[in-house]
């Protein structure tokens, strides 16, 4: 089956380097071209692509918002975003706007080739550090998803020793402050510490500080 690719990009050098290697493909059609997000969104009625190869710097609508209008108005075109912007804040938004597809201009005609091959297959494909940047994304907010979630399991009480504790106060003066035995204020502690799993005063600080129960 040959793939129908629609070419957007305003620079027309660019964009007919593109079509010709495209064309090239004894599976890929390039069946249209355009200099405008506008101008891509009004063509797909007529020239109905398979897969929509989009710059993202682009006159009047970014090649972004043409990205999440085409997901809305014609779902079974799928995107991909060909950009000179190798930038973790423009990957997310692409995805977010519902790109399969993100590769940089520099990357390898192989590379480009097997976006859209994969995209017509409604499959994801991104250039690798693209890929390392998403897995350490993830990671990065499961830890913090994790992290909150143990915080959380503290009871109120206990989050309020803990503040009290990361601020410097002896379990005598955090059981004065909260009207309670130096025997509870101690017993929260190593609650406190048991959950956490934390095994020192300066790690439960550290610990306040990342939570922003106490500024630096």
């Amino acid at each position: 089956m040959t793939i129908r690719v629609l070419v957007v990009d305003d620079h027309t050098l660019v964009r007919e380097g593109i079509v010709g290697l495209l064309d090239s493909q004894a599976d890929i059609e390039v069946v249209g071209q355009a200099g405008t997000a506008r101008e891509a969104i009004d063509a797909i009625p007529t020239l109905l692509p398979d897969v929509v190869l989009m710059d993202i710097t682009l006159p009047g609508a970014s090649g972004l918002a043409a990205t999440q209008e085409i997901r809305e108005r014609f779902p079974p075109i799928n995107v991909v975003i060909l950009t000179i912007h190798d930038r973790e804040d423009y990957l997310f938004q692409a995805l977010r706007a519902g790109a399969v597809g993100y590769v940089l201009k520099g990357a390898e005609v192989q590379e480009l080739l097997s976006a859209v091959r994969t995209a017509h297959r409604g499959d994801v494909y991104l250039f690798p550090a693209a890929t390392k940047r998403l897995v350490a994304d993830y990671l990065h907010r499961d830890r913090s998803d994790e992290e909150r979630s143990t915080y959380d399991g503290l009871s109120a009480r206990e989050q309020e020793v803990l503040g009290l504790i990361a601020q410097g106060m002896t379990s005598a003066q955090i059981a004065a402050t909260l009207y309670l035995s130096p025997h509870t204020v101690q017993s929260h502690r190593d609650h406190i510490m048991a959950k956490l799993g934390l095994h020192s005063k300066a790690t439960l600080i550290k610990y306040a500080i990342s939570r922003g129960l106490i500024d630096v």
